[in-house]
């Protein structure tokens, strides 16, 4: 039997504050047994004061995510299902930074806590969590290389299950929407490699390479060599390790270094898939110019790279993404991006979208993870998984909604051979 008092009612007042809104699209569960909100709707279960308390600290989308890291709070049920309900509400719905509670509003949420028994000294934050703010200047050599480490240093085996055999970290293309998720990240691959015009012999630098899946694609099926480039260590042992398996060390080069210490010159062709996106709006400039310079004349660059798509809002250090997944990450808009490779002086060839693709691709990752999460949290922690499940979850609905997109920008530096006159030639 439903209680129909206790504290689930205080704490849909509290979650309502936090949110901006009165009606609060979900059930809450209390860790009395109360339950408060619409029979029917998604469940949130908090298990402790200690939810409460993260919310009275920092009553913003970081004191929500804190919780659920801490395991403070839980969503039983579909976690789809109660992300997409959380989100078509208050400040989410709005896509924009959340506001801070008013004066009055502080004193609604610390009377509530008083009321619960709740009231207390700030929790400690989840282990997962990472202040950048100490680290330095933004988008330095040693900041960024603390923050690659951060997110991508978390073990080469806690990704495997994660991203599947193909070992891929970022937008599949998929066929229809079926094929599942390895198929989808060969198709993907093979498209980079036409885009990129590659023909055997051609030298490749590949920008951000991950655990190397694209110079070994590239190597084996078009004959080209390859310089993979990563800030991450474990990343770099990992793919110097498939290479090494392939028996390509003649051919592939990878090496933990910054894409700014890249002098080695020219490429013919030069890969950036899913990198830009920690390089940073005050660097994208540097970088474009950068990468034009490593091109031979008539050499193209293949800059793949999510975009934030609602519209001018400044980067908020203090909400999950930032503080738990990608420090220093920042998103620009597609007119941005191709205003910066345009005016480093490269010559746009072709565009295409793919955000449909990136949100099949993170809800593929999520299912890889929960049908793998014992095993997962035996080899990161449960914070962790949590945070990869928080964050591919409400990613994946970001993409949905059209919040975010991500696109993949052809450009040529001038001169050279001419590109072929229609784009089904060479793609």
């Amino acid at each position: 039997m439903v209680r129909k008092t206790g504290v689930a009612p205080r704490l849909a007042e509290a979650l309502g504050i936090v949110l901006g809104t009165e009606e609060i699209p979900l059930r809450l569960r209390a860790w009395d047994g109360s339950e408060a909100g619409p029979s029917g709707a998604p469940v949130i279960e908090f298990h402790s004061r200690r939810g409460l308390r993260r919310m009275l600290w920092a009553p913003n989308q970081l004191g929500l995510s804190r919780a659920y890291v801490a395991g403070d709070i839980d969503g039983p049920g579909d976690l789809f299902e109660s992300f997409s309900a959380l989100s078509s509400v208050g400040k989410f719905a709005e896509l924009r930074a959340f506001r801070p509670p008013t004066l009055s509003e502080r004193i609604r949420l610390v009377r509530t806590a008083v009321q619960v028994g709740a009231l207390g000294l700030p929790p400690t934050p989840p282990p997962e969590e990472m202040d950048v703010r100490r680290l330095g200047r933004k988008h330095s050599k040693e900041r960024d290389a603390a923050a690659i480490s951060h997110h991508y240093d978390v073990g080469n085996e806690f990704y495997a299950l994660v991203l599947g055999q193909s070992m891929v970290y970022s937008c599949a293309v998929w066929e229809n929407g079926a094929g599942g998720l390895d198929a989808s990240q060969q198709a993907k691959l093979d498209l980079v490699c036409r885009k990129l015009g590659l023909r055997r012999g051609m030298r490749v630098l590949d920008v951000g390479c991950g655990w190397g899946s694209l110079a070994l694609y590239a190597a084996q099926n078009y004959g080209v060599d390859v310089l993979g480039v990563t800030l991450s260590q474990e990343q770099a042992d990992f793919g110097r390790e498939r290479v090494s398996a392939a028996g390509l060390e003649d051919r592939i080069e990878i090496r933990v270094q910054d894409y700014r210490d890249v002098h080695d010159t020219p490429f013919d062709a030069i890969s950036s898939i899913g990198m830009a996106e920690h390089v940073g709006e005050d660097q994208i400039g540097n970088y474009a110019s950068h990468l034009f310079r490593l091109l031979r004349p008539g050499g193209r660059l293949l800059n793949h790279a999510i975009s934030w798509n609602a519209g001018k809002m400044p980067p908020d250090p203090d909400s999950f993404i930032p503080r738990y997944v990608f420090p220093d990450g920042e998103m620009l808009s597609l007119a941005a991006m191709i205003e910066a490779l345009e005016s480093a002086g490269l010559e746009v060839l072709d565009v295409e979208a793919l955000r449909r693709h990136y949100a099949l691709t993170l809800r593929a990752w999520v299912d890889n993870l929960e049908r793998n999460w014992d095993e997962a949290v035996r080899l990161t922690s449960e914070g962790r998984a949590r945070v990869w499940r928080l964050y591919m979850a409400s990613s994946a609905l970001g993409f949905e909604r059209g919040l975010n997109g991500v696109n993949q920008v052809l450009v040529q530096r001038p001169g050279g051979m001419e590109p072929p006159l229609r784009r089904r030639e060479w793609v």
